[in-house]
């Protein structure tokens, strides 16, 4: 598992293989959930699910494309990350440390 931030704004990475696929899991925040699922494969335009009320895909989708891009595979990156009531720049500190994860895929 890889890590960025701390406290509250600590977001982390866990990566599975299935078979020569990957998928990876993003959470952190006070409280991580599932707020969208990004489907990225070579060759094809890279699909995101944004549930409603939820802008995970946001953080999602570059982790999918980066793993995607330097793996040659199917990626699936899924999950949230929340803190309660967050300010615009509690928003973009979660973003910069979602953005740290990229380099651990």
């Amino acid at each position: 598992m890889s890590t960025s931030g701390s406290g509250k704004y600590k977001v982390w990475l866990k990566r599975y293989e299935i078979g020569k696929d990957l998928v990876f899991f993003v959470g952190g925040g006070e409280r991580p959930h599932v707020g969208g699922v990004v489907i990225a494969e070579p060759g094809e335009q890279v699909r995101v699910i944004r549930l409603s009320g939820h802008y995970d895909d946001v953080v999602l989708k570059p982790i999918a494309e980066a793993a995607c891009t330097k793996y040659h595979v199917k990626v699936v990156a899924v999950g949230g990350v929340h803190v309660d009531h967050a300010t615009k720049e509690e928003i973009q500190v979660l973003v910069q440390n979602c953005k740290k994860l990229v380099k651990h895929v």
